[in-house]
């Protein structure tokens, strides 16, 4: 993928609103060199950064100097609100040497443990590897059909394309089928039983009775409020 960009002589964040509000994000290049700061048009990076190999893709960028540099995306970031790139780091990079990526893990197929009422949960998402510019893939595609409820699938059991290095812990978790944890629903209270005058019967009308009698406790004979001697 190439891709065009221009030298920044002006830094500064006043000066990085105003490259964004012409369409441009700021950014730079890290090389074998000293690092230099440059501007990038958004489509064309966002073009570059979302074809066949994503975001790991080789990119030939192309300074105003006419020199083109094999480079890879090390690092960017992203306006909240509108989802745009905001600034970008680019890491020049010699084809014929591994350099270290980030890969996403994509599960493939229905495990058999769904269909005897299990629920799939993928634990880990990424993955580092180490490989050849050219050859980290865009993703890795695991299949899950075998997993049965209780299986676990671990970063060990994963198959990696040729010339392609796992980096993590080769026990780490990647997906696993469980049973479903139950869900406990609280019973509702039960209704007062009433009689067919509407009067309570049972509990409902000794507690009734009981409450009456607390009341008429602190009463005089006249319905006053009395007096207890002692």
């Amino acid at each position: 993928m190439k891709l065009v960009v221009q030298n920044r002589s002006i830094l500064g964040s006043a000066e990085a609103r105003r490259l964004r509000r012409q369409g441009l994000v700021p950014g730079v290049l890290y090389g074998r060199e000293a690092p230099v700061a440059i501007s990038i048009p958004e489509r064309d990076l966002r073009s570059a950064l979302t074809g066949a190999a994503g975001s790991n893709a080789v990119l030939d960028v192309v300074v105003e100097s006419g020199n083109t540099h094999s480079s890879v995306l090390k690092e960017y970031q992203l306006d909240r609100v509108r989802g745009t790139i905001t600034h970008v780091d680019l890491q020049e990079v010699r084809l014929d040497q591994p350099i270290h990526a980030t890969v996403p893990v994509t599960l493939i197929g229905e495990p058999a443990g769904s269909v005897e009422g299990g629920v799939l949960s993928q634990a880990t998402i990424e993955v580092n590897v180490e490989a050849l510019p050219m050859e980290v893939p865009q993703h890795l595609e695991v299949d899950v059909t075998g997993l049965h409820i209780n299986d676990t699938l671990r970063l060990e059991s994963i198959p990696t394309p040729e010339g392609v290095t796992l980096l993590d812990d080769p026990e780490t978790v990647i997906a696993s089928v469980t049973l479903p944890t139950p869900v406990e629903v609280e019973e509702p209270e039960g209704e007062a039983v009433t009689d067919e005058t509407g009067e309570p019967v049972g509990d409902a009308a000794a507690g009734e009775a009981e409450s009456q009698g607390e009341a008429d406790a602190g009463q005089g004979p006249d319905g006053e409020p009395g007096t207890v001697e002692g």
